[in-house]
């Protein structure tokens, strides 16, 4: 798509706070194209706020709508905790999942506002690129897709993002947007993904970075902490003795995990165009309740259910990652997975010290039916017995 294109068009871009988008998004409307920035409040804090992120934006007369997505980003996070859905070295994917979220969230705001276009700022040929296409054909098929860094006459004004970086410090943005040049923050309430160039280099330790969520095991508190979850059909529904929503149990869950220095993940994961890649990720809150999931499953699956959840988790996790949830064999297998998490209802005690992560009681409840537990040492360890017979 050209320039003249798309000053024919209302385009909504998405500018929830990337170098890129940023700086994308203010040149086409310095450029004459009709341009209406959506800020999606995901919960993020780097480099600002959606409220502060949001008046920058107004500051340079571009007009600017922010929508609370927290709730659904949220809801979706439960789902993938329900179904233990990571990727490449057991990692939650908070990057593809919030793709998800800002298309189905955000495709009735930039309707109303008589765009025509959605436009985002991810690099030309990544994963994201590919998510936000599938994500608008499934979703939104009335929405053009503009993908900015596949157009020549872009890429010649923004070659690099030192470039982006020097144009928006030259129209007066903050000083802030000087640090990633060669560094990148993917934010947002599930998770933080890490990239650089130098992490790009698998040599270099993950513990160059200062962790935002959460803290290094070593820097966490010299005592454990206790959380107590009570979860229905796989879904966390209380959190010590609180009934939570979706987006509490996940902000409850990130405090707990973030004070008990539950790392990031260091992971050198397969991309969707047959690279690999390394990046760092934190998820603290995640991957307390993953585990918190995956000791109901213990309990409450056979052996035969048990190893299809396993395989159903690979599919539903490379799904996420690839952006293709709302394709008919992914929506098969979530449908395939809510029957197995059926009878995962129960409470779970777990306990955080100095990153490790440990169930420490756990019971499945009395509607739920589980799997008969063989017992042997009450009949004086000679014989099995069914516990309870």
């Amino acid at each position: 798509m050209k320039l003249a294109d798309l000053r024919s068009h209302r385009v909504g871009i998405l500018m929830s706070g990337g170098l890129s988008c940023t700086a994308v998004g203010l040149w086409l409307a310095e450029n004459g194209v009709e341009t209406v920035a959506f800020v999606a409040d995901l919960g993020q804090t780097t480099p600002y706020h959606a409220a502060e992120g949001a008046e920058l934006l107004t500051s340079q007369g571009i007009k600017t709508q922010v929508v609370d997505l927290r709730e659904q980003l949220a809801d979706l996070y439960l789902e993938f905790v329900k179904y233990q859905a990571t990727y490449d070295g057991g990692y939650w994917n908070t990057t593809g999942a919030s793709r998800a979220a800002l298309v189905s969230g955000l495709a009735d705001s930039l309707r109303a506002a008589g765009c025509t276009v959605l436009a985002h700022g991810c690099v030309g040929g990544g994963n994201d690129q590919g998510r936000f296409a599938r994500y608008t054909e499934a979703l939104a098929p009335d929405l053009a897709v503009f993908a900015p860094w596949t157009n020549s006459w872009l890429l010649e004004r923004f070659p690099n993002r030192r470039s982006m970086t020097d144009y928006l410090l030259d129209r007066g943005m903050p000083a802030e947007y000087g640090r990633f040049v060669d560094y990148s923050v993917e934010e947002n309430l599930g998770g933080i993904a890490h990239e650089s160039t130098q992490l790009e280099r698998v040599s270099t330790p993950a513990r160059v970075l200062d962790p935002i969520m959460t803290v290094w095991p070593h820097a966490a508190p010299d005592e454990t902490e206790l959380m107590r979850v009570r979860f229905v059909a796989g879904r966390p529904v209380e959190i010590n003795g609180e009934p939570v929503s979706a987006l509490r149990a996940v902000l409850m869950a990130n405090e707990f995990g973030g004070r008990g220095g539950v790392p990031p993940r260091s992971v050198v994961e397969n991309r969707v165009n047959g690279t690999k890649c390394r990046g760092v990720y934190e998820a603290p809150g995640l991957e307390v309740l993953g585990q918190c999931v995956a000791a109901l499953y213990q309990l409450s699956l056979d052996k035969a259910s048990a190893e299809l959840m396993h395989s159903l988790s690979r599919r539903l996790g490379r799904a996420v990652y690839e952006g293709r949830l709302y394709e008919t064999a992914t929506l098969a297998a979530r449908a395939s997975a809510d029957a197995l998490a059926a009878s995962a209802t129960g409470t779970v005690t777990v306990e955080v010290y100095k990153g490790n992560i440990f169930v420490s009681d756990l019971n499945l409840a009395a509607e739920s039916p589980g799997v008969a537990q063989q017992t042997r040492f009450d009949r004086g360890g000679h014989h099995w017995q069914v516990a309870g017979q």
